[in-house]
């Protein structure tokens, strides 16, 4: 094709007459005749080559105005004119502009939704003034398996006197489940068991927290002298009381103690990411009687200005020898037992001690998702690269009539910007969606769950991304149609030439990017998925979960304080419980598997003999006969508990079948009738079984070493029971509403001022312990999936679009002898080709990063080949699929046809 006289002559007038309006007229109509007259050339009638040529190139008056705006140059009115100009182009195609619309929608919305997780969760303060200075107060060990250890009263009193980095310090109970204490509440009519928590009166000036109305508590109230008091939740006022502000001075019965409402708590106040508290307590503290011991409390601090953490963590290793020197051990104990601890001080920020290490899973998840908006990116762009290729003499058009590269350019991304707003809100819309649907689901293990929101940050974040990425995927068909070169293609745009390798290459480019993204995302999400898979073979140590209903009943001393009489209830409940139908067996515990209640201690095997520095500890549980009948835990050897031993307090032991080879060399019948104590000054305990491991802390965490004893027994030096009795029922009938009645009833047979709380199947603390793998599992697969659709669809439109162009080479070719086979072959060929270099820079890329999911897995490695090669066949099998049908479709081209009509 060469450049025809009348568009030289065009050109020339241009320049000369550059006002001259009726010259223009007439040469853009000459221009316009030339184009139709090529059209019949070519073999189309008179009237279907104008049709053609306005659709295709538009009519005379738009070719007269691009050459306005040409002349006109930049300004507010060429931007407007260009934002026109494209809206008017993207709806001349609706088809194509909601396909890239939605496809950008999902990609936004998913990084939008999970940046505003990220947001709530890890980068946004706590809601408490000033919260950086906010610290959390531990104490460790420096060898121990469980390095986080709580403080003790006489470690508060000496830290809160003669620290010199803190403004002050607060202590609160750790309570044995997510909700810190449980209390019983009665005088509201039907006994109810509610989620509290015990604090200091500091606790709430060091949040900065004050009430709705009334007071907070002051160092009065700590007193073991002072009245009774409890501050509300606003919930719970609302809930119970209905909002009445004369509750102020009204009595509640707590735990079979009066308490007076002092005060409720602003609507916003959540105590760290405890959301479901009904009450706060005073805690009692009485600091002449405080002896060393007992670790078991939380504390807060609040950091002067300019103090750092390493000051404060030199601070508290300051004092703890003042500790030992000031208060005295308990009985049976000796101050040199505790110094021989070595504890440590352990600090770090709040909000690190409410975000865990969720941390690393999230960024991983953002990480995921956006490679998945990557890909949508690289699809949305060889889309454009589609419809810009089929404009591209219209483009060569509008160079030739005087519009710069720029003009070009701004028109090109007038119309990706259109695309990227357009679907930034679309795609805001679907994260709003899906965030409200997590925090209904309310995941186990996601804390901060009710501060994820879409705020202005959010907001902002979701149009930065549009508008980057719309830029990003608009400079692709910019650079390689906005060139200086653009007017040549009006020699290479023929109706009878087939598509040039140089179009192809970017495309092509785009679709191997999208596979190598793809295999990445897929191959996390297979290494996630081998994860939960081996997580689901581990034997757990208990069987049918599904099948063991538990509950917990609170027996305040207030109301009981022998620990017998105590034991003697908890024994008349297990037996009502047993007369149920369908109930095949009863157990109590003092925490249930996996509930994160129980704790690592000190333990002593008779006629060893143990140096100064070596800290012995095991898990201890106390439970009851039967207990591990009922959860399905095998007795290796020996014998269970019997309720005798219970009353005669008979100091026997079960210890774990870890506990007989870290001790014994793995024998359980070599543990049987040794003698094992808690501290130096504890009575020996007789082992009478070994059972087998229990994962208390869940499948992925190796099974510790523990020990059972009786939940009525002398131990740590005087009798103990457990008050907070967790009972297991194993019954067909577990989960079901008529059980948990009958559960209610029985309790309140055996004494009606017990309520029962925390009805879940053992199933539900199970699937708690997995909770953090299926929802990491759950969410790469979902972009997995997307990213593996988003390739394959991208994989498609290109082969698709690639046969379109080269029907007549096809034609040509079997014309001249090629078989259907041939032209199969070769079209899969060139799909396939991409597909595997895209592939081989996935394995690659996905050996360098999936070494980041190292801490999230269990029983594969990070490079595990099997989910490598698995992973590499599923997505060479999708993406020969998507090759296949448009070589189908290339084969039964017909080459007369083809050449008839090119």
């Amino acid at each position: 094709m060469f450049w025809p006289p009348r568009l030289r002559a065009l050109l020339r007038s241009l320049f000369r007459r550059r006002d001259a309006e009726s010259d223009l007229d007439t040469e853009v109509q000459s221009y316009f005749e030339t184009l139709v007259d090529r059209e019949v050339q070519n073999g189309a009638p008179l009237e279907e080559a104008r049709r053609l040529t306005r659709v295709k190139f538009e009519a005379p008056e738009r070719v007269k105005e691009k050459v306005r705006e040409a002349r006109t140059g930049a300004g507010v009115a060429s931007v407007a004119r260009d934002v026109k100009y494209a809206v008017r182009q993207l709806s001349r195609n609706p088809g194509f502009t909601m396909v890239v619309i939605i496809t950008f929608a999902l990609g936004v919305g998913a990084t939008t939704a999970i940046f505003s997780v990220v947001n709530g969760v890890i980068l946004k303060p706590l809601s408490y003034p000033d919260s950086e200075r906010l610290i959390e107060v531990k104490l460790s060990l420096p060898d121990a398996t469980n390095p986080n250890w709580g403080l003790s009263r006489a470690d508060y009193f000496i830290f809160r006197e003669q620290n010199r980095t803190f403004q002050d310090i607060g202590l609160y109970t750790l309570g044995t489940n997510s909700a810190g204490d449980s209390v019983n509440v009665s005088g509201l009519g039907q006994p109810e068991h509610v989620p509290a928590q015990s604090i200091t009166a500091s606790v709430l000036s060091i949040l900065g927290v004050t009430p709705l109305f009334g007071r907070s508590f002051t160092q009065a109230d700590n007193e073991t002298s002072s009245a009774n008091t409890v501050m509300l939740t606003y919930g719970y006022w609302r809930n119970k009381f209905g909002g009445d502000r004369s509750v102020l001075g009204k009595t509640l019965d707590v735990d079979g103690t009066p308490r007076v409402i002092i005060g409720v708590l602003p609507r916003q106040f959540s105590f760290l990411d405890k959301t479901k508290l009904a009450m706060l307590l005073p805690m009692k503290l009485s600091r002449a009687e405080t002896q060393l011991g007992d670790y078991d409390l939380g504390a807060i601090a609040r950091l002067k200005p300019g103090a750092s953490l390493e000051q404060a963590n030199a601070d508290i290793a300051r004092m703890i020898p003042i500790i030992f020197r000031t208060f005295p051990a308990p009985p049976g104990a000796a101050v040199q037992d505790f110094e021989n601890l070595r504890l440590i001080p352990n600090i770090h920020p709040l909000k690190q001690e409410v975000v865990g290490n969720i941390a690393k899973t999230l960024w991983v998840l953002m990480g995921g998702i956006g490679l998945v908006l990557l890909i949508a990116c690289a699809n949305v762009a060889n889309l454009l690269l589609l419809r810009t290729d089929g404009r591209q003499q219209e483009l060569a058009i509008r160079s030739a009539l005087g519009a710069s590269r720029g003009r070009i350019a701004a028109g090109l991304f007038s119309e990706s910007l259109i695309l990227g707003v357009v679907g930034g809100f679309l795609g805001l819309g679907l994260a709003y969606g899906a965030v409200q649907i997590l925090i209904a689901k309310e995941p186990v293990g996601l804390p901060r769950i009710h501060e994820i929101g879409i705020d202005g940050k959010i907001v902002v974040f979701t149009l930065l991304v549009s508008l980057a990425t719309s830029f990003l995927f608009g400079c692709v068909p910019v650079f390689k149609y906005a060139g200086s070169g653009i007017a040549i293609r009006l020699r290479e745009g023929g109706r009878s030439l087939s598509e040039g390798r140089d179009r192809h290459r970017s495309r092509g480019v785009l679709v191997i990017v999208q596979v190598a993204l793809a295999l990445v995302l897929l191959i996390g999400s297979g290494l996630m998925m081998r994860t939960f898979y081996a997580l689901t073979k581990v034997s757990p140590g208990f069987s049918a979960p599904s099948e063991v209903q538990t509950f917990r009943v609170y027996i305040p001393d207030s109301q009981i304080k022998d620990p017998v009489q105590v034991g003697q209830i908890e024994e008349a409940i297990s037996n009502k419980l047993q007369e149920l139908p369908g109930v095949s067996s009863v157990g109590i515990s003092a925490d249930l598997p996996m509930d994160g209640g129980a704790n690592l201690e000190g333990v002593f095997v008779r006629d060893r003999v143990y140096t100064s520095s070596e800290t012995p500890l095991c898990r201890y549980e106390y439970v009851s006969p039967r207990f591990l009948k009922t959860l399905g835990t095998p007795l290796v050897a020996g014998r269970d508990f019997t309720w005798s031993d219970l009353y005669s307090k008979v100091p026997v032991a079960m210890v774990s079948e870890q506990f007989a080879r870290e001790h014994w060399g793995g024998r359980p019948l070599s543990a049987l009738g040794k003698q094992i104590r808690g501290g130096p000054k504890d009575e020996w305990h007789e082992i009478v079984g070994v059972v087998e491991n229990v994962h208390q802390d869940g499948v992925d965490k190796e099974a510790l070493a523990s020990v059972y004893l009786p939940i009525l027994t002398v131990s740590f030096g005087g009798d103990y029971a457990s008050r907070d009795a967790a009972f297991v029922i194993r019954s067909s009938r577990a989960g079901s509403e008529g059980l948990m009645n009958e559960i209610r009833q029985a309790v309140q047979s055996v004494n009606p001022n017990l309520p029962s709380a925390d009805m879940h199947t053992l199933e539900y603390y199970y699937s708690q312990s997995m909770a953090r793998t299926s929802f990491t599992f759950v969410m790469l697969a979902l972009a997995g999936g997307m990213a593996l659709l988003l390739g394959v669809v991208g994989l498609y439109g290109v082969i698709a679009y690639s046969v379109s162009r080269r029907t007549h080479e096809l034609g040509i070719r079997m014309a001249l002898g090629a078989q259907k086979r041939d032209v199969l072959e070769l079209v899969l060929v060139q799909g396939m080709t991409l597909t595997l270099i895209g592939m081989g820079i996935g394995i690659g890329a996905a050996f360098a990063l999936t070494h980041l999911l190292s801490s999230l897995l269990y029983g594969v490695k990070p490079t595990d080949p099997l989910t490598f090669g698995a992973v590499s066949f599923i997505l060479a099998c999708a993406a020969l699929l998507a090759c296949y049908f448009p070589a189908k479709r290339a084969a039964k081209v017909d080459p007369i046809v083809a050449l008839r009509y090119e």
